[in-house]
């Protein structure tokens, strides 16, 4: 672990984007050649998790859930590391945001470390290869660990037909997934925004449920997740909790980044330290409007174990990473797992 460590904080000093692709790459070599789990020494499951999990997974309606700790849209947008990740303990990995045709995403460059607040501005802008590259990904996997799949529409697809956009997604990677996100709330795609309008919502929930209920037909019943903006007002809240009820969708996901910010950097979204207490706050927002049932997967600016259990103590039922992994790597992962 001490290796990964040093080798964590060396690529600090690389652009942000290369030093994301060389650290991910070397897990998934390092798991190729069977030898990943030297470095990383042994991991846990969550130990106060065991005489919950059965309660928690049927809440979630995640059967094969094992622990509570997840890897956040973004940090896999391809399903390229899925099998390599699984192996670090996790308990699921949410992969994406994918959209129907592959698109290049932004300008570079468009990720931005600060070591000092230990925060990632991004503008990245959904750049993915495609469903279809992501459900090949998803087809050929050998882990059997809890999926999530947070769906986008392509950049260019207005916003009175984004439902086409999320329709084609979800159908394709239905079958091979557990649960899937609706990513409403990223500041980096033009007008994405505007998705979680009262009246925009509440068409595009109608649209999205019917699929679920035709998919969950032929391939059971897989949940729905809408993700939302830290940076929604008290109404805008409501009214997007109320939908989310009125139409029985499954779940909320807390949060997206925030461009309540001020960085050198310009614009984008700001994830990391400087996010967990917006987010926590959104967290506590939306599991008192939607009361104790519907189930809340938080994200944002979880860096150590401590920020993990007071996501939890919040209001959530699971908690994902991602700016916390990239500064802290594994031992992030081994941190909370074995924390009592």
């Amino acid at each position: 672990m001490k290796l990964i460590s040093f080798a964590t904080k060396f690529l600090h000093y690389l652009p942000s984007e290369l030093s994301h692709s060389i650290a991910l790459n070397g897990l998934k070599i390092l798991y190729n050649l069977g030898i990943l789990r030297y470095f990383i020494g042994n991991q846990v499951s969550l130990k106060n998790d065991v005489n919950n999990l059965s309660n928690l997974q049927e809440k979630l309606k995640m059967p094969k859930l094992s622990n509570r700790l997840g890897f956040a849209a973004g940090l896999d947008k391809n399903g390229e590391y899925i099998d390599c990740l699984a192996s670090l303990g996790v308990g699921f990995i949410e992969v994406g945001t994918v959209t129907p045709r592959p698109q290049k995403g932004n300008a570079k460059p468009r990720i931005f470390r600060n070591r000092k607040d230990k925060s990632i501005l991004n503008r990245l802008g959904f750049n993915n290869k495609g469903v279809d590259k992501l459900v090949k990904r998803l087809k050929t996997r050998k882990t059997n660990i809890v999926i999530g799949v947070s769906l986008g529409k392509n950049f260019d697809t207005p916003n009175e037909l984004a439902y086409k956009d999320y329709l084609e997604c979800m159908e394709k990677v239905y079958e091979f997934s557990d649960y899937l996100a609706v990513n409403i709330s990223s500041p980096n795609t033009k007008g994405l925004r505007a998705l979680s309008e009262k009246a925009v919502l509440g068409k595009l929930l109608i649209e999205i449920k019917n699929k679920q209920r035709s998919l969950a037909n032929t391939f059971g019943y897989k949940p729905i997740f809408i993700k939302l903006s830290p940076d929604e007002d008290s109404r805008g809240m409501k009214d997007i909790c109320d939908l989310i009820q009125e139409h029985n969708i499954d779940g909320i996901i807390s949060t997206n980044t925030t461009i309540q910010h001020e960085d050198e950097k310009g614009r984008g979204g700001i994830s990391g330290s400087p996010l967990f207490k917006l987010s926590t706050e959104k967290l506590i927002e939306a599991r008192k409007l939607i009361g104790s049932d519907l189930p809340i997967i938080a994200s944002g600016g979880v860096m150590n174990a401590q920020d993990f259990y007071e996501k939890i103590t919040s209001g959530a039922d699971l908690v994902q990473i991602y700016s916390g992994f990239i500064f802290e790597g594994p031992k992030l992962v081994k941190d909370v797992l074995n924390k009592n």
